[in-house]
């Protein structure tokens, strides 16, 4: 019972600590085009080529970082990015010009991306796999309260100002030192504490690839990215541009966006629960499909407000139901590798806004949001295909009990429509 006690407090200090990390991440980088155009003078075009190159980096290097957390331990591999991830806050604070700055936020982008698998993995190590899902929609709450309140800070303390950057540093390096001060309450199994064979993080990597289930997981979920990771970057010059009244009806759509997040959250993971992830995350493909036609469609407020309603229900659907997929055809040894290979996914937040803003440029709206839809229902087939797939007969080699549990989870379990 204690230990439960234990597991139970260290997965709350993780979400807390997820959704204070996003408060600190999202007064400052939010803001970090503005401070690209006013500090340093920079065109649209140039902002956004140093930005897009960050996670670029990041989606290469967390495969990595996710396999060496399975050889190194989670807690390690989290202590050094965050520590990173501090003095990258600082450094952009703090730089004078352009190069120093854009360094910085590369070290940031690529901390972000490690971040998120590793801390993923961590997660599933703690919690017991009946509870996975109920913290990991916690974790996905956390993470959007962060996003809420942290601009709203940002601008009331004047957005990309350098005090901001340097109390963003000091909030990573305190957390940083609380992960590495905690023990991480993980009692493995028999079959878990069994001597492992020794492999390296390259040959850990090529494992998780060569997973024909993680690799239509990754190409899936690299649609799914493109349609709601970067969303505000393609709706917000579309409504700009073709709206009456644009510029204040998006933000009516953020806020309606956040709003959503945080009141349907615990709604969306009882329909996880209950459906299966694999139906879930189809639904959620589905509402996608709709929203963007109904922005398609909208021509005022009133329309657009509950397409957003919409699109974002389909957010909190897949968000969880695909790290619970993830999880499903891992196993306690390769879980880092398996969340590190599906990062790589991440690389959707360039593809979405780089191949929608060509099609809204060469086609206007209708180009752009049949695009979206398009990529939702691709996603969706490549997530069902994925689920039929069986595991790799290596995988079954190197550890047996584990695999065979992980390739049919109590989420994979029923959740075929």
């Amino acid at each position: 019972m204690a230990h439960e006690k234990q597991r139970l407090n260290y997965v709350l200090f993780l979400i807390a600590g997820a959704g204070l990390v996003n408060v600190a991440r999202a007064m400052t980088l939010s803001f970090l085009a503005i401070k690209l155009q006013q500090t340093f003078g920079l065109g649209p075009a140039m902002i956004g080529m140093l930005l897009g190159i960050g996670p670029l980096v990041g989606a290469v290097a967390a495969p990595f970082a996710g396999s060496l957390s399975d050889k190194i331990g989670r807690k390690t591999v989290l202590t050094l990015t965050l520590l990173s991830m501090a003095l990258a806050m600082v450094g952009m604070g703090v730089a004078e010009t352009v190069i120093a700055f854009c360094i910085a936020q590369v070290v940031a982008a690529v901390a972000i991306a490690i971040n998120e698998p590793v801390s993923r993995a961590l997660m599933s190590d703690v919690c017991l796999e009946p509870l996975r899902l109920k913290y990991f929609s916690w974790r996905y709450m956390a993470i959007n309260f962060g996003f809420a309140v942290g601009p709203l800070i940002g601008i009331a303390a004047g957005a990309a100002s350098m005090t901001l950057f340097v109390i963003a540093g000091i909030v990573y390096a305190l957390f940083a030192l609380a992960l590495y001060m905690l023990k991480v309450p993980v009692q493995l199994s028999e079959a878990e504490q069994a001597p492992a064979p020794k492999i390296s993080v390259l040959q850990s990597i090529k494992m998780a690839i060569r997973d024909p289930r993680l690799a239509f997981f990754v190409g899936g979920g690299t649609m799914l990215v493109a349609v709601y990771g970067q969303w505000s970057a393609t709706l917000a010059p579309y409504l700009a541009g073709n709206i009456a009244g644009g510029v204040e009806i998006f933000a009516y759509i953020v806020s309606i966006n956040g709003a959503v997040v945080l009141i349907g959250n615990p709604f969306a993971r009882l329909f996880i629960e209950r459906a299966g992830a694999l139906n879930a995350l189809v639904t959620g493909c589905l509402l996608f499909l709709v929203g963007e036609l109904g922005f398609l469609a909208s021509s005022g407020l009133w329309g657009l407000a509950i397409s957003m309603v919409i699109f974002t229900i389909g957010e909190i659907l897949v968000v969880p139901s695909e790290y619970m997929l993830v999880d499903g055809i891992s196993n306690d040894r390769n879980r880092g590798s398996y969340f590190g290979a599906h990062s790589f996914s991440t690389v959707g937040n360039f593809v979405g806004p780089t191949f929608g803003g060509l099609m809204l440029g060469a086609f206007g709206g209708p180009g752009m949001f049949l695009l979206f839809a398009g990529f939702s229902i691709v996603s969706a087939i490549l997530f069902a295909i994925g689920t039929r797939m069986p595991p790799p007969k290596a995988s079954v080699e190197l550890a047996p009990a584990a695999a065979s549990s992980g390739a049919v989870g109590p989420h994979l379990r029923g959740a075929y429509a």
